[in-house]
C-alpha cells in the first residue's frame, strides 16, 4: 500500500497550495485514495490472505459485505479527520459528506471488487487503531447503566466526541449483557469505540446505603488500556456531564496527571485546584473528608504510559473516595506534581450536570395501540 500513501501525501500537498474550487477536485482524489486503501485493508483483515483467491469469499450472512463497506468508509472518514491540513480548509462536516458520498458511489459500481467474507472471520474496522503523530490519542472511559436518561445522555455526549480528533471511546455498561440501543447508537457514530460490560459485584449491590457506582466499569477500562494501549491519555468521562470540546485538546499534552476546574460540583458549585501565580497550593472542594485528592471524577486525566508503570493502580469500591483512592494508587505521585490545565485553572470546561430523574414509562395499552408506531417507540423508551 506504499504507493497509496505516496499519492495521498502528494495530493494533499497540492491541495494545500490551491484555493477552492480546484482544491475540492484534489480532495476527491484524496478520498478515492483513502477509500481504496481501506477497502484493501478490510479484505486482508477478513481473511483474504488465507484464501488464495484474494477477492470473492463466500459469507454466511447477506449483510456482512454491506457492513464491511460502511465500516471502511467510516475508517476513511477518520483517516482524513486526523489530517488537520485537509479538514481545516474545507470543514469537518463537508469532508465527512464528501468521503461518504463518493465512497458509496465507488463501491456501488464495483470499482474495487466485491468484499464478502466468512462471518466468523469478520473483524470490525472500528477496532483498527488510527494513529496520528501530531496528536496523542485520547481514551475516553465512560461508565453507563440502563435508565430512562441513558440514551439521551449518551447521544449528547457522542455528538460532542464526534468533533474530537484521534479519540477512542470505551463505553462500559453496568450490566451482564450489552444493551442493543447503546450498541446501535455507537454504530451510528463515526467514533472509534469499544462497547464493554462490567457489572457491579453482587457483594456491593447488596449493601445498604451508597453504592460504588461506576467502579467496576472504570476498572474494566483500565484493564482494556493495559491490554491494548501503549501511549496516549485517558479520561474518566461520565455520560451525564457537559463538556466543552476545548477540554479534550487541553488534556492531550498530559505527561503524568493533569487537573482542571469542574463546575456545578458540591455546595461550592466548583471543584478545582487552587493556584497562586501559576503554582498549585491546594484544593477547593465542598467535600474534603480527609481526602488527599479532594477532586471530582471529571477533573483529571492520566497519561497511559504513566499508568502502565503502575500495574497495581485501580479504583477502590469505596463510595465517595473513588477518585482519591485511584489517584493515591498512582503512587509515587503527589499533589505538587499536578499539571494545571484550563489556563492555570481559570476556565471551566466541564460541568457536573445532572439530568432530571424520570420514572420508568407506563406500559403501552396494546389493545388500543397494537398496530401503531407507538409499539416501536416504546422499545426505545425505558
Amino acid at each position: 500500500m506504499f504507493w497509496f500513501d505516496v499519492l495521498f501525501f502528494q495530493a494533499r500537498s497540492w491541495a494545500e497550495a490551491m484555493k477552492p474550487p480546484k482544491m475540492l477536485w484534489l480532495i476527491m482524489l484524496l478520498i478515492v485514495c483513502v477509500v481504496v486503501q481501506y477497502n484493501i485493508i478490510s479484505t486482508w483483515l477478513v481473511g483474504g490472505s488465507n484464501s488464495g483467491t484474494g477477492y470473492g469469499f463466500s459469507y454466511a450472512e447477506p449483510g456482512v459485505a454491506t457492513a464491511v463497506r460502511e465500516e471502511l468508509l467510516n475508517a476513511a472518514v477518520n483517516r482524513l479527520r486526523l489530517d488537520d491540513s485537509v479538514s481545516v480548509n474545507i470543514g469537518q462536516k463537508v469532508l465527512h459528506e464528501l468521503i461518504m458520498q463518493l465512497g458509496r458511489e465507488l463501491l456501488a459500481v464495483g470499482a474495487f471488487g466485491e468484499v464478502s467474507v466468512q462471518t466468523a472471520a469478520y473483524t470490525s474496522l472500528s477496532q483498527v487503531p488510527l494513529t496520528s503523530h501530531a496528536t496523542p490519542r485520547l481514551y475516553i472511559i465512560t461508565p453507563t447503566y440502563r435508565r430512562p436518561e441513558q440514551i439521551p445522555e449518551l447521544t449528547r455526549m457522542a455528538q460532542t466526541l464526534m468533533h474530537v480528533q484521534n479519540l477512542h471511546w470505551l463505553v462500559i455498561e453496568d450490566a451482564e449483557n450489552k444493551t442493543q440501543l447503546v450498541s446501535d447508537l455507537l454504530q451510528r457514530t463515526s467514533i472509534s469505540h469499544d462497547h464493554l460490560v462490567a457489572p457491579m459485584p453482587q457483594l456491593f449491590k447488596k449493601r445498604k446505603g451508597p453504592k460504588p457506582r461506576g467502579v467496576s466499569n472504570r476498572n474494566r477500562g483500565l484493564e482494556w488500556l493495559r491490554d491494548n494501549a501503549t501511549d496516549g491519555v485517558f479520561y474518566f468521562a461520565d455520560d451525564d456531564n457537559t463538556y466543552d470540546i476545548r477540554l479534550f485538546e487541553e488534556i492531550r499534552t498530559t505527561k503524568q496527571v493533569s487537573m482542571w476546574p469542574v463546575g456545578l460540583c458540591t455546595k461550592f458549585g466548583l471543584s478545582s485546584p487552587v493556584v497562586v501565580n501559576g503554582t498549585f497550593v491546594g484544593f477547593y472542594d465542598g467535600w474534603v473528608a480527609g481526602r488527599k485528592f479532594p477532586v471530582d471524577m471529571a477533573g483529571f486525566a492520566v497519561n497511559v504510559q504513566f499508568l502502565l508503570k503502575r500495574p497495581k493502580a485501580k479504583m477502590p469500591y469505596k463510595p465517595g473516595f473513588e477518585e482519591d483512592g485511584f489517584l493515591k494508587s498512582l503512587s509515587p505521585f503527589d499533589p505538587e506534581e499536578i499539571e494545571l490545565k484550563a489556563k492555570n485553572c481559570t476556565q471551566v470546561l466541564v460541568w457536573h450536570t445532572q439530568t432530571k430523574k424520570n420514572e420508568a414509562s407506563a406500559a403501552l395499552d396494546l389493545g388500543k395501540y397494537n398496530n401503531t408506531n407507538l409499539v416501536i417507540l416504546k422499545q426505545l423508551i425505558v
